[in-house]
This record gives C-alpha cells, sequence and structure tokens, in this order.
C-alpha cells in the first residue's frame, strides 16, 4: 500500500467546499476511482488549526499512482485548477509504504 499525505491551508469561509471537494465522496476521490489500484481517500482537519486539513490517498503502490496520474494528467490538472480557490496553501507532506 502506498500512501500519499498532503497538507492545506484553506481560505476563509471556504472550509464547507474544501470539505465536499476534498473528502472521501468528493471530486478527487471521485477521480482517482477511475483507477482500479485506487484505494481510498482519508480527510482530517486540524483541531487546533480549524482551517489547516490533511488528505491521505492510498493506493496499491506507487507505480499505480504514478501510472494513474500520467494517463489522466488532463484531468487531474483541470480539477486542480478548478479548486485552486479554496487553499491559500497546499503542500504534498510525505509519501509512506505500508
Amino acid at each position: 500500500m502506498f500512501v500519499i499525505l498532503w497538507e492545506f491551508e484553506v481560505k476563509p469561509s471556504c472550509e464547507e467546499g474544501f470539505e465536499t471537494v476534498y473528502g472521501p465522496e468528493g471530486d478527487w476521490a471521485r477521480l482517482f476511482q477511475a483507477d482500479a489500484h485506487f484505494r481510498e481517500t482519508r480527510l482530517l482537519r486540524d483541531v487546533s488549526r480549524p482551517r489547516c486539513y490533511f488528505t491521505l490517498d492510498y493506493w496499491d503502490s506507487e507505480k499505480s499512482f504514478v501510472q494513474f496520474k500520467a494517463a489522466h494528467q488532463a484531468a487531474y490538472a483541470a480539477l486542480d485548477r478548478a479548486t485552486e480557490d479554496l487553499t491559500v496553501s497546499e503542500r504534498r507532506l510525505a509519501t509512506f509504504t505500508l
């Protein structure tokens, strides 16, 4: 199992929209579900910093994620552009193999 951890700082008053798009049933998860090697997305909100969120994206392997991203490059980039107005910052924190 391969996991990608992302950190987001959400713009004020955009929390609900962010949770809808980035949650386990959101637009990003639906895009990833096009691939049989995607397992799930988890969304966490930092209780001490309420506009700070973390996502964990679970894939069968790093190779699966890389292949997905290459095959769906246009859709990935379009969704990234469409959702960038929800956040102040976004950064990939770490990757894990379980």
